[in-house]
């Protein structure tokens, strides 16, 4: 039996013991609840959702009568699990994918749609929105930055055009972070673990003026060495270095009037982040073009064929520094019969990168680089219903505004003419030092009008539909040039170096507007059998390419290419959320099927050089699945929560897709990838876990002591758009583990085990550019094990 067998064995050992054992104990010990009685949340891990309270409609409501398949995710639940950013979110949430090489090419899914696969390109923003504290984030880098000072995660599924709107065709992240006591509150933690990991987090509240001002600082700093060692640099790679600072201000002059200010800054600076050697896939090329016979010919060797070795040698330097600053002001003033809301918003994200483009200790393409710098200003005003009435509304208008400017440079090396222009006899010179400067610029300005409400047609039966017009435009300008290189007048060198990379300048502009919305309908079977049935449509506005495009037989930018049409979203879904056994348990189930017209995917250039990716349009797409999300409360000192997702997406007609590298040599420019799987979705993904937590006394010291475990899945998937066999990344589980004391004090001392079966699995990979046939990827997390000490006041 192999390693990869054994540890799936045992994985699946724990989670049977876990839910076939202890569950039934637990249950039949439930206590009885009286109906109507409210019941508290549950302060563990994989509480029950009764009792919760979510913005989801934007008003506060228990989570179960919202008729919004969703997962939430509570701070403390995030701080036991030693969750500490959206990537590593998915793995309490199956329904979230989180690819991310490196932080601006993050990609998030929900349901397998929301991004497009590839590098990212400034003229699309992704069809999953990030809402920090009502605010739109349109840069996904934000899921990279260390939570900090959150009170809740709500997951969203579907799309949510009506309120939230802005590109949430797939479903929406909502955070918020804590508001500002006036008591006075403190907090202080430090972790320590492998790889020399240090976290510190610090929080400080209270009032400044007693019921009128308070205000509330926080910070967070967190280190670790690189989990790769480069033999070729001597060095360790793919650290952590990331500092994070959030303030809030809270003024209630009158109980009608809150206004909070909230700022925030974080930064990166890691030697981050590069991908190892990972395979080689076979294509029609001539043998003596393909990666076995090219690096043959260099006498070059990678530093391991086994990408679990975690050895890199890529011989230039790597960073990913990120700047992610922001300010906010939301103010609410209750007019008696409806609140009026304002969010006003500013936010910028700077993102600083050095990259080793070809993964070697090559010389091929030496840099890779593509700075930018984005600033966004967004306004909000909503007017909502207070109270329960015989109908329930919100209506508001929304304003953004964005610019993404971006500074690229591309640089090849000696080697870059063997192995781009392979077979040629070209002379090495041609493209030593042959560099690409890429300048773009977009601007987006969009505006919105919404409005939804409830109609209460009875105690039981309630009817939501909602609307929303959204009016956006995007203009955008792309200029490429380029210097260096063998000075030639032979016409056939000069060719072959434009076949690699070639000046471009061009303009283009977008302006589209539609509708998007929702119809829903819930019914109160019981007091605790809630069922829902919802019809949704959702809309993302075309994009413009700003990362190049093909070019025309003459050379020229295909114009054709730089505009893609807008995304259109019909999603079905019918759900029940019930709560069983005198509310022990908390069961919600949903059915889903999602249509997509116009998708918006990267396709990537079959040509050797620069351009890697660029954006087109899917004809058709679909997505059907289920969920199944379990948890209990606590009995007895135990709790359990479970949450199953079966998806099913492919491209139902993508006639002029890429060909995947299988293929690549062959006479056919595009292939007909129609009924192949949408890339990024596992068709199994789950998260399951339980907890212990018993009052115990140690010494002088009396408290609790609690042990837990949280273990995930994810079935088979490809990687890449193609669908290429080389990019189809295993199954994998993994079993985290934990245990602590929480002193009636006010401290807290645990420890994390993440990975306890150390699988070896793969976050992310890449077809390298110039189609050797190289595919490179960065291994995910192995065991680790690490030390908290927190301290509340």
């Amino acid at each position: 039996m192999s390693s990869a067998e054994r540890k799936g064995l045992i994985g699946s050992a724990v989670l049977a013991a876990l839910f076939c054992g202890a569950a039934p104990a637990a249950l039949a010990q439930a206590p009885s609840a009286s109906v109507g009685e409210a019941v508290p949340t549950a302060e563990v891990a994989g509480a029950s959702l009764s009792g919760v309270v979510v913005t989801a409609r934007r008003r506060e409501e228990q989570a179960q009568d919202v008729p919004i398949a969703l997962q939430v995710t509570s701070g403390e639940r995030l701080e036991q699990t030693q969750v500490n950013t959206i990537t590593q979110l998915t793995q309490l949430v199956p329904t979230l994918q989180v690819l991310s090489p490196n932080p601006r090419n993050t990609a998030l899914t929900i349901r397998g749609l929301g991004a497009s696969y590839g590098l990212a390109n400034d003229g699309l923003e992704q069809g999953v929105g990030v809402y920090i504290d009502q605010v739109y984030v349109s840069r996904p880098a934000i899921a990279t930055l260390d939570f900090i000072d959150i009170q809740q995660v709500e997951v969203l599924r579907g799309p949510q055009g009506t309120l939230f709107g802005k590109n949430t065709t797939a479903g929406a992240l909502n955070v918020t972070t804590l508001n500002a006591s006036n008591t006075f509150e403190a907090a202080i933690e430090g972790s320590y673990g492998s790889y020399n990991f240090r976290q510190v987090k610090g929080t400080i509240s209270g009032s400044i003026i007693k019921d009128v001002l308070a205000a509330r600082i926080s910070a967070v700093g967190t280190w670790r060495d690189g989990d790769i060692y480069n033999p070729v640099q001597k060095l360790d790679q793919n650290a952590r270095d990331s500092q994070g600072y959030r303030a809030q201000i809270l003024y209630t002059p009158t109980p009608k009037l809150t206004v909070r200010l909230n700022g925030e800054y974080a930064q990166q600076q890691p030697e981050c982040c590069t991908q190892l050697f990972y395979r080689v896939g076979t294509t029609q090329k001539p043998a003596s073009q393909q990666f076995p016979a090219l690096a043959a010919g260099l006498n070059y060797r990678p530093a391991s064929t086994d990408i679990h070795d975690r050895l890199a040698d890529v011989n230039d330097r790597i960073q990913a520094d990120q700047w992610v600053s922001g300010l906010s002001a939301i103010v609410d003033y209750d007019l008696g019969w409806a609140t009026l809301t304002s969010v006003t918003a500013h936010r910028e994200w700077d993102w600083e990168p050095r990259n080793d483009r070809d993964y070697t200790a090559l010389d091929v393409t030496r840099r890779s680089n593509n700075p930018s710098h984005q600033k966004q200003d967004s306004q909000e005003l909503r007017l909502a219903s207070n109270g329960t009435n015989r109908v329930d509304w919100t209506v508001g208008v929304y304003y953004f505004d964005q610019n993404v400017t971006t500074n690229g440079i591309t640089e090849y090396g000696a080697d870059a003419a063997y192995w781009l222009l392979p077979g040629t006899n070209t002379p090495s010179a041609l493209l030593a030092g042959y560099t690409v400067f890429n300048d773009s610029s977009i601007d987006t300005t969009s505006y919105a009008a919404f409005g939804q409400l409830t109609w209460n047609v009875s105690d039981r039966l309630r009817v939501t539909p909602g609307i929303r017009y959204t009016h956006e435009e995007k203009d955008g300008s792309y200029v490429s040039t380029v210097t260096g290189g063998l000075a030639t007048t032979d016409t056939v060198l000069i060719n072959r170096r434009l076949g690699v990379a070639r000046p471009q300048n061009y303009q283009a502009e977008t302006s589209d507007g539609s509708f998007s919305g929702q119809v829903a309908v819930s019914y109160d079977l019981t007091d605790t059998v809630h069922a829902y049935g919802t019809y949704s449509r959702g809309y993302k506005s075309g994009g413009i390419n700003m990362a190049g495009i093909p070019t025309t037989a003459a050379g020229a930018p295909s114009l054709v290419n730089a505009v893609v049409e807008p995304e259109k979203v019909t999603t079905y879904e019918a759900g029940l959320k019930t709560e069983l056994f005198d509310r022990f348990v908390t069961a919600n189930a949903a059915v889903f099927a999602t249509n997509v017209r116009d998708f918006q995917a990267n396709v990537v250039d079959a040509g050797p050089g620069a351009l890697r990716g660029y954006l087109a349009n899917v004809e058709k797409v679909t997505v059907r699945g289920a969920e199944l999300d379990l948890s209990t409360r606590p009995i007895n000192g135990f709790s359990f929560y479970s949450n199953l997702a079966y998806t099913d997406g492919e491209y139902d007609s993508f006639l002029n897709g890429p060909c995947p590298l299988e293929r690549v040599g062959t006479s056919t420019a595009a292939c007909d990838l129609s009924g192949k799987e949408l890339p990024g979705v596992s068709k199994w993904a789950g998260s399951f876990g339980g907890e212990y937590r018993r009052e115990l006394s140690i010494g002088r010291f009396s408290g609790e002591a609690y042990a837990g475990v949280d273990a995930s899945f994810r079935s088979a998937y490809f990687a890449d758009a193609t669908d290429s066999i080389y990019s189809r990344l295993p199954s994998y589980q993994i079993v985290n583990l934990r245990a602590g004391f929480k002193s009636d004090a006010g401290w807290e001392a645990f420890v994390s085990a993440k990975n306890v079966l150390d699988e070896e699995y793969i976050q992310n990979i890449t077809v390298v550019s110039g189609n050797s046939g190289l595919v490179v990827g960065t291994p995910g997390d192995d065991s680790t094990v690490s030390f908290t000490l927190r301290a509340r006041y």
